[in-house]
């Protein structure tokens, strides 16, 4: 049975995780805490694919100390050669005498190995420990792997009425700063950032991170059935861009890889880009989250396909008025019986404006 004192480590675990939010991509979060007597004596977390994983970084730390030590760490050790050696060998050879986990790790390639390597080789474990906030910390890996495409929050900013822009398509600002340094923070975390050609038209957007220490950009996705997106777009300045359409037209193809910009053709029998299979095309490319940027077109369409997981709304103290835009374009319902239902699941307030998050209920 887990003590008071496991829920602390792993706790303290999880911070370290915390601190790959914008890094680690495609891996995972993971933290991991090794603790000899009550003591801490070794640390460490996973900053980013192709480095040393967080157990290796602990359990170099604690050095001697690791032998008959318990190890606490965010995500079941690995049990597979990648990028890396196996890190339940390293715990193994380490000394290590118990593994406190939070969460299995969903890699079917890991998927209950790694633990069973660990007792296997005589080393107490325990999993489930905190295993709820260490699988919100790594919610969109866990997409990616157990259902083959990304997590997709979709980010709304809307007046009290619920317009999000103007009828002309000013949209700027809705928003105090706080509300759209926070957005800056979800775009840091998410690995694309995906948009539609009308925004793009309207808004000239950069679709990257600022105001926000990372080492990283999200790529910039964009919707363009038609491949209208301009060459002159700021979206395209430093690369890192795939333009999602619906026709094959070698010389806008052609025109937009001369920007450095990937064109990828996928149409849907209506003529307009396959969002599902974007998605799962997505998580092929180790993409585990996508901050969606659109207007009601694109949201709308991404409610309808159900492919909408989180919902990140800042809304502001303000009254725009009917003539404004909506947040979704979509079909009337005929029925109350046939709304989307929604569950919060965080609701704080950002300067004057109230930042919350939401999910659909199945």
């Amino acid at each position: 049975m887990p003590s008071a004192a496991d829920h602390e480590f792993m706790a303290r675990a999880l911070r370290l995780a915390e601190l790959g939010l914008y890094s680690s991509t495609p891996n995972p979060r993971v933290g991991c805490v090794i603790v000899k007597d009550g003591v801490v004596v070794g640390e460490g977390w996973h900053r980013r694919a192709g480095e040393a994983h967080a157990e290796i970084h602990a359990l170099q730390a604690a050095g001697d100390q690791a032998r008959g030590a318990t190890a606490y760490v965010t995500l079941e050790p690995c049990s597979h050669h990648g990028r890396t050696p196996p890190c339940a060998d390293a715990m193994i050879a380490a000394g290590v005498s118990r593994v406190v986990a939070a969460m299995q790790d969903p890699n079917p390639q890991v998927s209950g190995r790694g633990l069973a390597l660990l007792r296997n080789a005589g080393i107490v474990t325990d999993c489930g420990v905190l295993g709820s906030e260490a699988q919100e910390l790594n919610i969109g890996f866990v997409s990616r792997m157990t259902r083959g495409r990304p997590w997709l929050r979709l980010k709304l900013a809307t007046s009290l009425d619920g317009k999000t822009a103007l009828e002309n398509g000013a949209s700027q600002w809705i928003t105090g700063p706080e509300a759209r340094q926070d957005g800056h923070r979800f775009r840091a975390r998410a690995c694309a950032i995906l948009s539609g050609i009308g925004t793009v038209r309207d808004d000239d957007p950069l679709l990257n991170v600022r105001g926000v220490e990372t080492e990283r950009q999200p790529l910039k996705v964009v919707l363009d059935s038609r491949l209208e997106l301009p060459l002159n777009a700021k979206l395209l300045e430093g690369g890192g861009v795939l333009v999602a359409c619906a026709i094959d037209d070698a010389a806008r193809s052609a025109a937009l890889r001369q920007r450095d910009a990937e064109v990828l053709c996928l149409p849907n029998p209506e003529g307009k880009v396959d969002l599902p299979e974007l998605m799962m095309e997505l998580g092929r490319r180790g993409i585990n989250e996508v901050h969606v940027e659109g207007g009601s077109r694109l949201n709308g369409a991404l409610l309808v396909a159900g492919l909408v997981d989180e919902f990140l709304i800042y809304l502001a103290p303000c009254l725009i008025g009917h003539a404004a835009r909506g947040i979704f374009d979509m079909l009337a319902l005929e029925s109350l019986a046939d709304k989307a239902q929604l569950s919060i699941s965080d609701l704080r307030m950002l300067g004057p404006d109230v930042r919350i998050l939401a999910r659909p209920i199945p």
